[in-house]
Formats: structure tokens, C-alpha cells, sequence
């Protein structure tokens, strides 16, 4: 069955809340898209994402007659329809290795966050995934940005992991301090901070005191 957008614009359905979504909007930011972004409450959806998105899910984008609705599939839309600045290597090999990074990142650790992850997160996720940094931080000193010089698509999914974690009650021991100088480096960055949604401004502020 085929829903007929009639919106003129492009629109983006986003949970204020939710880390993917936020990743997709890292992405916008970084590219500067004009863009309406449109805030919802995933457990009460408007009616136009429920006849557009049979999944009811968000992010949930519409340009003109194309609606998508899976965030690593609207990540890489936007790379590509709007190619500067790239958030993508040019040859394949390097392709295909950040989009398999970025299928692990989600499968071993945005699986363990759910939607409102400071919600209904378990003390043994937490501890996975403390861990799983910790192991990994020596990587983060080899290059500026994660597995590259130059801001990819992983870093936008990084990035608004790590914005959370304070939230989740997850404190890195000194031996993460590289992925605690890449998360600053992602978070002054200013397309991250035009990404952050008032809700996602407040959250981590009421935990580490940061507007």
C-alpha cells in the first residue's frame, strides 16, 4: 500500500530523546540540510508517521515522495544526496569497513541502550559497555576522528552515544582518557551542539552540570 506525501518540504520525525535519532540530526547538522525536524513521543505517534512508517519508528524521514525510515539508511541518504562535506570515505574498502564498524557499534552497544536508555538500562549493560570502551580507547589515539582523519558517519553514531553516558551512570576509569579526549572533541564540534535537542541539552546538564 502506498501513502502519498503531500509535504513540500523535507521533514524529519525525531524523538527528542532517542540516540539515534540524535545521530541522524548530527548528520544534518553537519551538513547543514534545510530541514523541518518535526518532535514526537514515540508512544503516542501522529498520524501521518503511522501511515507513512509501518513500523511507527523514528527517525522517520519524508523528502517529497521518498519516506525512509531506518537510521543507518537515512544516514548514508543524506551522505549521499548531499555530498559535501563527506561523511564517507570514496573507496570501497574503506566503505565497507566503516558501515560493518557501525553495524558492531549498534549490534554490541546500542542494542544495550533501548530507546530512552537512562530509563531501563541494566547495571550489567552498563558494566558491558564501560568495558567495551575501556578496551577499545587506545584506538581512539591513532587518529583524530574514530578509524579516520576526517568526521565519518561513525563519529555522528559515537558521538551520541557518549553524550548519554553520563546519564547512564557510566564513568570511564583513566585508562579510557582517549575516548574521553574524542568525546570532547565530537561534543565542541559545532554542527554536535546544533544537533542537541533541548531535552538532550537538559538531561546530561542535570547530571554533569553542562548548558
Amino acid at each position: 500500500m502506498t501513502i502519498s506525501n503531500k509535504r513540500t518540504t523535507t521533514t524529519l520525525f525525531s524523538d527528542p530523546l532517542c540516540p539515534v535519532c540524535h545521530r541522524t540530526r548530527i548528520v544534518i547538522a553537519e551538513k547543514n540540510i534545510p530541514i523541518d525536524i518535526i518532535n514526537v513521543d514515540p508512544n503516542n505517534p501522529p498520524e501521518e508517521l503511522i501511515l507513512l512508517n509501518p513500523y511507527n519508528s523514528v527517525p522517520t524521514l519524508i523528502d517529497r515522495d521518498l519516506t525512509l525510515y531506518e537510521s543507518k539508511v537515512i544516514m548514508e541518504y543524506f551522505d549521499e544526496r548531499f555530498p559535501h562535506p563527506p561523511l564517507m570515505p570514496i573507496d570501497p574498502i574503506s566503505r565497507a569497513r566503516i558501515r560493518l564498524t557501525l553495524h558492531r557499534v549498534d549490534l554490541e552497544w546500542y542494542r544495550l541502550l533501548g530507546s530512552h536508555p537512562y530509563f531501563n538500562i541494566s547495571l550489567k549493560a552498563r558494566k558491558a559497555l564501560a568495558e567495551d570502551l575501556t578496551i577499545l580507547s587506545p584506538v581512539f589515539e591513532r587518529a583524530h576522528f574514530f578509524m579516520s582523519e576526517e568526521f565519518s558517519l561513525l563519529d555522528a553514531a559515537l558521538g551520541a552515544l557518549l553524550w548519554r553516558l553520563p546519564v547512564l551512570e557510566i564513568k570511564l576509569p583513566s585508562q579510557a582518557k582517549f575516548i574521553e579526549s574524542y568525546a570532547n572533541r565530537i561534543f565542541s564540534r559545532d554542527s554536535f551542539q546544533r544537533s542537541l535537542s533541548d531535552a538532550e541539552r537538559e538531561m546530561r546538564s542535570e547530571v554533569v552540570g553542562i548548558t
